[in-house]
């Protein structure tokens, strides 16, 4: 669904590390380490995260395609060591070992476990949950910071909050004048991510409450977008939607269930004349009087702000785990247990910030081009229209 950019990830869960590779980024975007990383705490941080989290520290090395602090337009690698990697030498070794490894063989409910051995013949399940853990988007977070750094160098802002944990809501709207920046600022204060103080303590009660019991909880967070100009994406073709590819990197993030675009399923029960944004001219430039479309109509941005809503589902690794039974043996057992969040929706809300920011970088530099960011912004000055 990416047209201009490519990136890649590898790496397990308990391996060495995690490797990124991102191609199509222009030169002379400034980048550091430092910038990355700070995406990367943001990811691990949220009430309901497990140990994990205490053994990592993640940071993102900049392994090649940025010189002296500015990137060459040669794909830029990333490695993201793993610390824990100490405590799985002989269990992820690339290497044959000696000893003799137990082996995974009860699935999970809810994981790649089952659905990943019946595919590639396995009899150990750690072949499939290694790569299908979501540690996997910490390269991702880390790729698409690079991707975030040169939407915030043209004026685009990308924020998140999370606005429901389990059956906890935030009803409360976005406070007028706060920009995406200082959207994620103020969630990021929170341990939850949510705006409202009384709901935030109400949600860690739920997790707390879900964690004593064995068991997970999902929730809904908003990820929102500024300053784009009119005509990312297209209307020409399918796969040309902007909502069709934002949509698509959406839903590759483990654990994403549903998206929502602007009004999303609530439109459904309305009448046309309360969905569909009425269109004004202030003697400058035309304006909508509502964003019911979440800055997207006819698969192009709009230039109203991109408002999106994303469902993440509880997590399938349970404390208390779920019936299953021994892929060998066939006895109906306890499904098997790894070390495992109670709840990752503040986390989930930083990873879909970086995946939409994928998308709108590639979708601007289709529509503008340049193998620079100067002639990127030269490009812009000429002719984007907002």
């Amino acid at each position: 669904m990416l047209t201009r950019l490519k990136f890649l990830t590898a790496g397990e869960s308990h391996g060495q590390g995690l490797l990124g590779i991102l191609d199509g980024m222009p030169a002379g975007l400034e980048i550091s380490e430092e910038y990355i990383s700070v995406h990367l705490a943001r990811r691990q941080m949220g009430h309901g995260r497990g140990g994990r989290m205490k053994i990592e520290k993640d940071f993102g090395e900049i392994w090649c395609g940025v010189r002296h602090g500015k990137t060459l337009g040669a794909p830029v690698g990333i490695l993201v060591r793993n610390k824990d990697w100490e405590n799985w030498t002989k269990k992820m070794s690339v290497s044959p070992v000696d000893d003799e490894i137990r082996t995974v063989t009860l699935p999970r409910p809810g994981h790649a476990d089952l659905a990943g051995v019946q595919k590639y013949g396995f009899d150990d399940i750690r072949n499939v949950l290694e790569r299908s853990s979501a540690r996997e988007t910490t390269m991702r977070v880390a790729l698409g910071s690079i991707c975030r750094k040169l939407l915030e160098d043209v004026g685009i802002e990308v924020g998140s909050r999370v606005i429901e944990i389990h059956d906890v809501k935030d009803e409360n709207p976005i406070p007028d004048g706060v920009s995406p920046n200082q959207l994620s600022e103020i969630a990021d204060a929170s341990p939850v991510r949510c705006l409202d103080k009384d709901r935030e303590v109400a949600m860690m009660q739920t997790i707390d409450d879900a964690k004593k019991a064995g068991d997970s909880v999902g929730g809904i967070f908003e990820v929102i977008a500024t300053g784009l100009p009119y005509g990312l994406g297209a209307h020409t073709q399918w796969d040309r939607k902007l909502h069709t590819r934002i949509s698509a990197m959406m839903m590759s993030v483990n654990a994403f269930k549903g998206i929502e675009i602007g009004g999303g399923f609530g439109g459904a029960e309305k009448f046309g004349s309360e969905v569909h944004d009425e269109i004004g001219h202030d003697g400058e430039k035309f304006f909508r009087y509502s964003n019911n479309a979440g800055g997207i109509e006819g698969g192009m941005s709009n230039a109203q702000p991109i408002v999106l809503r994303m469902a993440m589902k509880p997590i399938p690794t349970l404390i208390k785990p779920l019936r299953s039974v021994d892929i060998h043996s066939k006895e109906a057992k306890d499904a098997h247990k790894e070390r495992t969040d109670s709840c990752a929706v503040p986390a989930a809300s930083i990873i879909a910030e970086s995946m939409l920011c994928f998308v709108l970088a590639d979708a601007l530099l289709e529509k503008f081009g340049g193998d620079s960011m100067d002639q990127l912004r030269a490009h812009m000055r000429a002719t984007a229209k907002y």
